[in-house]
């Protein structure tokens, strides 16, 4: 009874959620602001791709059917990963430079990953955002790199004191020498030394709760900075 009840449940549409459609249109629309050429680019893409692949397709195996199935299909998805890579950099040129907005990129991780924003700022909203993953504590700083620089070496000597075994990375957003920029940040971190294990990242995630626990939490602005852009990379996908 308890997995048909699951079942139904999961059957039943939220009315809040938008659909697959409704959800690409959005991520359309948001594109277009910073890049109003993107339509006519998608079009551009399917139509060359395609009707490359159906003549190919055509040549080699005499099928003019199948020909023009396989030159829409891949045009199609040539256009949609295209689309994917011009919405996400769409995305983050609309939040860069917000606070919070390392958190939301940060969203599009993998699983693996656990990320925790505001866990330290001041009153100029220089942010530290904490992600844990395979190279163990990254501290991210968002703001002025020299006002970064106490918040960060605070935050890394708390981090000690609870997780004194973990490698703890310290990084600034931003485009400087030695920082990183906004749009890499993803691809930085994944790029980063693996030092821990699943195993030893929930040990650690455990530790770090004490420590959540006697602090508090920057109020991020609402609105500005989008915090599902995990969902737009999975819509992009088709997930």
């Amino acid at each position: 009874m308890a997995r048909e009840k699951t079942k139904k449940q999961k059957l039943v549409k939220d009315p809040n959620k938008p659909g697959r459609v409704a959800q690409i249109k959005q991520t359309y629309d948001l594109t277009k602001k910073t890049d109003p050429n993107i339509g006519r680019l998608l079009l551009a893409i399917f139509v060359v791709v395609g009707v490359v692949v159906g003549a190919l397709y055509w040549f080699f195996l005499d099928s003019i059917v199948f020909a023009v199935i396989v030159g829409i299909l891949v045009g199609l998805l040539a256009a949609m990963i295209v689309f994917g890579r011009r919405g996400q950099r769409s995305a983050i040129s609309q939040i860069e430079g917000k606070p919070g907005a390392a958190a939301a990129v940060l969203g599009m991780l993998k699983r693996g990953w656990k990320t925790e924003p505001g866990i330290a700022f001041n009153k100029q909203q220089d942010v530290v955002t904490r992600l844990v993953g395979p190279p163990g504590i990254v501290l991210i700083g968002e703001g002025n790199p020299n006002r970064l620089r106490g918040l960060l070496t605070a935050e890394r000597r708390k981090h000690e004191r609870v997780a004194r075994d973990t490698t703890i990375t310290e990084l600034v957003v931003g485009d400087g020498e030695g920082q990183v920029p906004l749009g890499r940040l993803t691809k930085h971190v994944t790029k980063l030394k693996k030092t821990q294990k699943p195993a030893e990242m929930t040990d650690v995630l455990n530790r770090l709760k004490a420590l959540d626990a006697s602090g508090s939490k920057v109020p991020l602005p609402k609105g500005p900075v989008p915090t599902n852009m995990k969902g737009m990379r999975q819509n992009m996908k088709g997930r």
